[in-house]
């Protein structure tokens, strides 16, 4: 599994380009361009420009050692990126070291061939480097590295290349990047081809048009090495890909920007340094749940799900918890009515507004009957009594909860948490109050379907006595809302700017830590 840094440390295994176009320049770019902190051991010095290399040097294999030693004794590596292997020592030298550390990612960059068609590597280097792809988890070469790698010419068409990079991936072990840049046409495809993939050769591609641009120097070394950074984060080769993809052809578009050189430029790593880092599809929203691990795992340690789920729970208890739920949701459709207003798609908007309307709607009844039947005596934080209430309302177990009729108060958790929601509606951020209003479908969404699991397999479930209730948790109509809620919040996080995912952030763990309290305020004030 990859590194679950959220600043993946990359290192970058390669030649040095002091033009910064390629190379280590251009994988340090890509690396930070991605988010990632970049490290570099320097396999081969250059002098290059945007014209070509007009000389080499090699420096000693244990000088190479004593870099990669230095960096690997001290700093977890989450990702290796590996480029320019200048000999076949210093091939074995990085052999040897990724033996020892075994880096949950290792994306190898074989290059083997000039833009020129002349090839880069003696024929001892060449098998050499054939024997390193069997430890690499990608390889990204170009149409004529992979021909040169199977010993076959350059493939002229795209069925071809997919034929090779299926042939490699069997030799090898290893996900190929299948690269279409050096075909012929408009089209620029590319492919994750994955031969030893369990449900058979898996042919995951991107298409793409071709940009009209001659600044395509390092262009191989900066997808690579953005590949490495991308998957350290997501642990998923296609997302990534997407992710990789679509950032290069913004910087292959805004390369004549740079201005660089008399020949073939550099692309330009940083053209959305205005905007927040590109985030893979879900990975937004799959780092707050990660964050929130501890606040779930307290969850489900609570006395009151517990009882709940064996059937021990007092009466009292679950009607105070009833009554608090229908009072919350009438603040809560309020604070979905606004994520309405502010959203900026007519799905979205429609979306927001039905579960605003749900609130106060559905499953009323269900309500009604408990609370008629087990009117709760409850006290507020300071200990006093609270009158008794008996409100229709609505479970979160077909959609967010009821609003209340007015007979009763909050409790000091269900007006905190309501505060809270309304103060994320007043900052006019749509992102801000989704993330605010997402706990309350996921976290509630989860609770109750390890609930309803559990459940279900017990042949005594007739005699429990909120079985009824737990029934309701198996609504695959409130889990479709909330995989909708998560699809619409992680889609306004990956739009957000920096500091406004940091406040998402933020709204999240604040409603899910109350979450945790209003399953907990029965015990504490029923």
């Amino acid at each position: 599994m990859p590194g679950t840094a959220r600043v993946p440390r990359v290192l970058s295994i390669a030649g040095s380009d002091p033009s910064g176009g390629a190379g280590i320049q251009a994988d340090l770019k890509s690396i930070a361009a991605m988010g990632g902190y970049g490290m570099c051991a320097i396999t081969a010095l250059t002098a290059q420009n945007t014209r070509g290399v007009t000389a080499v040097h090699t420096p000693p294999p244990e000088f190479l050692a004593a870099q990669l030693e230095a960096v690997g004794s001290d700093i977890a590596v989450d990702a290796v990126k590996i480029g320019m292997l200048a000999d076949a020592e210093v091939i074995r030298t990085v052999a040897a070291w990724l033996d020892a550390t075994r880096p949950d990612v290792v994306v190898l960059d074989p290059v083997m061939v000039a833009t020129s068609g002349d090839r880069l590597l003696a024929p001892d280097a060449e098998e050499a480097l054939r024997g390193l792809l069997t430890r690499a988890h990608l390889i990204t070469p170009n149409l004529p590295e992979l021909a040169a790698l199977l010993g076959e010419p350059t493939a002229s068409t795209w069925a071809v290349a997919l034929d090779q990079g299926t042939r490699l991936s069997e030799r090898t072990g290893a996900t190929v990047l299948v690269k279409g840049g050096h075909l012929a046409g408009s089209s620029c495809p590319d492919a994750l081809v994955d031969a030893n993939h369990p449900e058979g050769p898996l042919i995951a591609e991107l298409g793409g048009e071709r940009i009209d641009t001659p600044n395509t120097h390092g262009t191989g070394c900066s997808l690579s090495s953005a590949l490495a950074t991308v998957q350290a984060r997501t642990g998923d080769w296609q997302r990534s890909l997407a992710v990789a993809k679509a950032w290069l052809r913004g910087a292959l578009e805004a390369s004549g920007e740079l201005e660089v050189g008399h020949g073939h430029g550099p692309v330009h790593h940083f053209h959305h340094a205005q905007a927040s880092v590109p985030l893979a599809e879900g990975e937004f929203t799959d780092s707050l749940w990660e964050d929130t691990a501890k606040v779930r795992a307290e969850i489900d340690a609570l006395p009151f799900i517990a009882e709940l789920d064996g059937g021990t729970l007092p009466e009292a208890h679950f009607a105070y918890y009833l009554t608090q739920d229908a009072l919350y949701l009438n603040g809560y459709s309020r604070v979905l009515a606004r994520a309405s207003a502010l959203a900026p798609s007519e799905e979205e908007q429609a979306f927001w507004a039905e579960g605003a309307r749900v609130c106060l709607a559905v499953e009323a009844e269900l309500h009604r009957t408990w609370l008629s039947r087990h009117p709760v005596q409850a006290h507020d934080a300071a200990g006093q009594r609270l009158p008794d209430v008996s409100p229709s309302g609505a479970s979160r177990g077909g959609a967010p909860r009821s609003g209340a009729d007015g007979a009763g108060r909050p409790g000091p958790v269900t007006k905190a948490y309501v505060d809270h929601l309304l103060a994320a509606s007043a900052s006019g951020s749509y992102a801000v109050l989704a993330a605010a209003a997402l706990p309350c479908y996921w976290i509630y969404a989860e609770v109750g379907s390890a609930l309803h699991a559990r459940h279900a397999g017990r042949s005594e479930s007739g005699k429990h006595p909120y079985a009824e209730w737990i029934g309701t948790y198996a609504d695959e109509a409130f889990a479709a809302s909330t995989r909708r809620a998560i699809a619409y919040t992680d889609a306004a996080g990956r739009r957000a700017s920096a500091p406004e995912r940091e406040a998402m952030r933020e709204a999240f763990m604040a409603s899910s830590v109350y979450e945790r309290e209003f399953f907990d305020a029965p015990r504490r004030y029923a």
